[in-house]
């Protein structure tokens, strides 16, 4: 009976012993002879290749820089953000996007102020008159629809060059994407052959023309606020307050009781 009773406490006590090593991770019990063969090697995956993003124009983006690297900060304000369109935390793509209705509405807008001038001076080919503002609803019928036209056909181009075509199986993959090889802008046109070759000199002429189109967009808005306000062209309004600075009546040439 001691001895039944002694055997079964070994066989007890053994069921609670600590595993080997080999044991402990396999479950399965080792022999000497499996103990002296080698472990495999573990051999590490190599990481994946990091490819350099081809230069656009010689601009590489750099997500460490205020806007990717675009140009476009110059004196005396610098990198100038308040609203925050290219604050940290906006994607490359997002913008490349602000960037091309950035550039795009200054080439409107500098197209614009010169045509509040040259219309409001000659009257164009159909003879409006009066201020730019109301000059548009003055041309006639088949040339409003052929300049439409123009305009429908000149942004569809720009599409094609620039964006991503719509994926109609998911709209929201192709959604406001430019291509990765698109620089905002470059749309091509360049009849002039004024486009430099060279990456400091492009850099250069994108800063001028960036500067002048904000210049143009201020300047723009300005003109057409003011004829909103006093319905005069703007060759009219400098008239009226040079001759109010040099002391003279603006009104002198108006008939009795007419405001001019």
């Amino acid at each position: 009976m001691k001895l039944a009773l002694l055997s079964c406490t070994v066989a007890t006590a053994s069921a609670f012993a600590p595993l080997s090593a080999d044991v402990a991770a396999t479950g399965l019990r080792s022999t000497p002879e499996d103990l002296a063969e080698p472990l495999p090697a573990v051999t590490e995956e190599a990481a994946p290749e990091v490819v350099a993003p081809a230069p656009i124009n010689g601009w590489v983006p750099d997500e460490s820089l205020p806007c990717f690297g675009l140009p476009g900060a110059l004196p005396p304000t610098g990198y100038f953000d308040p609203i925050g369109f290219s604050r940290n935390g906006i994607t490359l793509n997002e913008i490349k996007r602000n960037r091309e209705a950035e550039i795009m509405h200054g080439r409107v807008a500098m197209m614009a102020s010169v045509g509040y001038l040259v219309g409001e001076s000659f009257g164009g080919p159909f003879g409006l008159t009066g201020p730019a503002n109301d000059q548009l609803q003055q041309v006639p019928l088949p040339a409003f629809a052929l300049f439409t036209a123009a305009i429908a056909a000149a942004e569809l181009r720009r599409a094609q060059i620039g964006w991503v075509e719509p994926n109609l199986g998911s709209w929201t993959a192709t959604l406001w994407k430019l291509r990765d090889n698109y620089y905002p802008g470059d749309v091509g046109f360049d009849p002039l052959g004024l486009k430099p070759t060279d990456p400091t000199a492009f850099r250069n002429m994108q800063n001028r023309e960036l500067q002048n189109g904000r210049l143009a967009m201020l300047g723009w808005a300005g003109m057409c606020a003011q004829e909103l306000v006093n319905h005069r062209t703007i060759f009219e309004t400098i008239d009226f307050y040079s001759k109010v600075y040099n002391g003279e009546n603006p009104y002198a040439a108006c008939g009795e009781g007419i405001i001019c």
